[in-house]
């Protein structure tokens, strides 16, 4: 059996550190959600928690002060300045049972404990001392020890008030204490917190279902996307169908610009094949007669010479041909103005007996989107042309297109001469392949044919028609805006 191969590891011997990530967007959401989810709900239940702390808290502080406020009304003290006790059974039955977790006491002007409800017989309580008068106090927990001698822990409220019935000669200051017992209170905490977390956990549960649906909800037009590709991969289907949200539009408009620019390419490259294989016919038949004749030595080299050039000028048309149709379906904006210097620099001189002047009117934001070499074929064909039938000048003019939206700018590209110009009838013969527009005037006739197949490529229009400022012909490009 062979062995399994062993994970790559670094320089130093160890095994590299993979990190774990989610494959899917499914996941990715559903991860995210979840710990977005249990974040929140933890704060919210914190939150909530130290809410109703606080507030039982805030209650337990007001109750314990109504207490030591029902026994300052009660409170008398004899001629002798002894205290009488009140009863405990009047205000709260608990205040009378030892130990039940509600207790009170009185401390006097001496700082001494002066008298305690029968609750406090048996646990031993914190120390209390004399407060000024109408001072309040609350706090807690503090320490004491339980009836049956285990630790617990009280709050404690705490009120400084005067005894003055019988005139200002007798006032004198003494304090009350009510204190409660923290069991009563983490008891309430508990049976919040029990059902606090079982709720919010429950809610957690369905938001999480829920969350669950709703991404699979949402993530079906990504899968239909993905179905439908999956379809055109297997021939199944020639391109994405259009109804799909708004935010997927750019994404499906762009596979289908894609898939509709690789099969014009192929489209393009088998129609160059059989145009090739066409135009070859006519000069192998030709040289295949002549064998077949038996012409002189000296005439079948003359033909033979003919053919060959004639099938040389062929294979170059067809492969220029292929060379410039088909372009980048996203490719970076080339600045025009710098190609155009070039290439009219170039025809000044070959044209240089003629004398033309070549006048630009090129918008600085005009971009266009494609190959350079293109932009090179279409400038220079349509630039030679007029450079040919111009009289003294030609005028190029380039300016963007806009668009609505996000898409990217289209692009005018014109080119005017002073010449003859074109009637309105001859206009499709001389957008033919190998036809001039004059005979006597050299040229293959292919250079316009070429910037017509060009200009479809990129989906774009070209239009021949009369120049209005320099009275000869017009040839004007317009490339749509992009995606």
């Amino acid at each position: 059996m062979p062995e399994a191969p062993s994970p790559p590891r670094t320089a130093g011997g160890r095994e590299p550190i993979v990190k774990w990530r989610p494959r899917s967007l499914r996941a990715r959401q559903l991860l995210a959600a979840s710990i977005g989810l249990v974040a929140f709900l933890a704060l919210a239940g914190y939150a909530l928690d130290r809410a109703f702390v606080t507030t039982a808290e805030d209650n337990l502080e007001r109750r314990l002060e109504g207490y030591a406020y029902s026994y300052a009304n009660k409170i008398d003290f004899a001629r002798d300045g002894s205290l009488l006790a009140p009863s405990d059974s009047q205000i709260d039955p608990r205040f009378a049972q030892p130990g039940s977790g509600l207790y009170a006491e009185i401390v006097l002007p001496n700082g001494q404990r002066g008298w305690g409800s029968d609750s406090t017989l048996g646990p031993y309580l914190p120390e209390s001392k004399l407060l000024m008068p109408g001072q309040k106090i609350f706090e807690g927990p503090l320490q004491m020890t339980q009836l049956d001698g285990s630790q617990g822990s009280v709050y404690r409220f705490g009120l400084g008030t005067i005894w003055g019935a019988r005139g200002p000669q007798s006032e004198f200051s003494y304090s009350i204490y009510v204190m409660e017992d923290t069991e009563v209170l983490n008891s309430q905490l508990q049976t919040f917190r029990h059902a606090l977390w079982v709720y919010l956990g429950s809610a957690g549960v369905v938001l999480l279902l829920l969350q669950g649906l709703i991404l699979n909800w949402s993530l079906r037009p990504l899968q239909r996307v993905i179905a439908e590709l999956k379809r055109v991969q297997r021939g199944q289907a020639q391109g994405m169908t259009e109804n799909h949200p708004r935010e997927l539009e750019p994404l499906t408009e762009s596979i289908n610009a894609f898939i509709e620019s690789e099969r014009e390419n192929l489209e393009r490259q088998r129609n160059t094949l059989a145009d090739l294989a066409h135009s070859l016919k006519t000069p192998l038949a030709v040289l295949r007669a002549q064998l077949d004749d038996g012409v002189p030595t000296a005439a079948l080299r003359e033909e033979l010479d003919v053919q060959l050039k004639r099938m040389n000028d062929l294979v170059s048309y067809q492969l220029a041909r292929a060379a410039s149709t088909g372009h980048a379906l996203f490719a970076a904006p080339v600045a025009i103005e710098p190609y155009a210097e070039v290439i009219v620099r170039g025809l000044e001189k070959v044209y240089a007996h003629k004398g033309v002047i070549c006048e630009f009117e090129i918008d600085p934001e005009a971009r266009f989107h494609g190959e350079p070499g293109d932009l090179q074929e279409l400038m220079g064909n349509l630039l030679e042309n007029a450079f040919k039938w111009a009289r003294a000048r030609v005028l190029l003019t380039v300016a963007p297109i806009t668009s609505e939206g996000n898409r990217r700018a289209g692009l005018l590209l014109a080119v005017d001469d002073d010449g003859p110009g074109i009637a309105e009838e001859d206009v499709a013969k001389v957008l033919q392949r190998g036809v001039r527009g004059d005979e006597r005037v050299q040229g293959h006739g292919i250079g316009l044919a070429i910037v017509q197949d060009l200009v479809r490529g990129y989906r774009g229009e070209l239009t021949v028609s009369r120049s209005q400022e320099l009275g000869g012909a017009r040839f004007e490009v317009r490339l749509p805006p992009g995606l």
